[in-house]
C-alpha cells in the first residue's frame, strides 16, 4: 500500500500544477467575464485552493505513505482522504452533465481517465483504513 500511497502523491502533484494552465484552456478570461467580479475571483481562488490542496496531499503521501499505512492516526487521515476522493467521483456521475463529454473523443478519453482515478484513489485510501 505504501507504493500505492507514493504513486498517489506524485499523481495529486501533477494534477495541482495542471490547475495552473485552467485558465487558458477554458478561455476563462472571456467565459468568466459575464460574472461579477467576485464570483469571478472566486473561481480564480477557489482553484488556487484546490492546487495548494493537492499539492500538499502529494507532498504528505510521498514523505508520510510509511505512516498514512501504518499508524491508527494515519488511517484516519487516510480515510478521511478517501471520503473525499469518492465523494469526487460522485460528483463525476451524478453533477457533471454527459453533455460536457458524449460525443467528443477527448472530452470522453478524460472523463473515463478521471472516473478511473477517482475509484483507485477511493478504494487505496478507504482500503488502508480498512486494512
Amino acid at each position: 500500500m505504501e507504493l500505492h500511497i507514493k504513486i498517489i502523491g506524485m499523481i495529486t502533484i501533477l494534477l495541482a500544477l495542471a490547475h495552473v494552465i485552467f485558465p487558458v484552456y477554458f478561455n476563462w478570461k472571456q467565459e468568466l467575464s459575464s460574472l461579477s467580479l467576485i464570483n469571478r475571483q472566486m473561481m480564480l481562488v477557489h482553484t488556487f485552493f484546490i492546487a495548494v490542496v493537492l499539492l500538499l496531499l502529494g507532498i504528505l503521501c510521498l514523505s508520510s505513505s510509511q505512516e498514512l499505512v501504518n499508524t491508527s492516526f494515519g488511517k484516519k487521515i487516510s480515510l478521511g482522504i478517501g471520503i473525499f476522493w469518492l465523494l469526487r467521483l460522485l460528483v463525476q456521475f451524478f453533477w457533471y452533465s454527459s453533455k460536457t463529454w458524449k460525443g467528443k473523443k477527448f472530452e470522453t478519453f478524460i472523463h473515463i481517465l478521471f472516473s478511473v482515478l477517482w475509484t483507485y484513489l477511493s478504494i487505496i485510501f478507504i482500503g488502508v483504513y480498512a486494512g
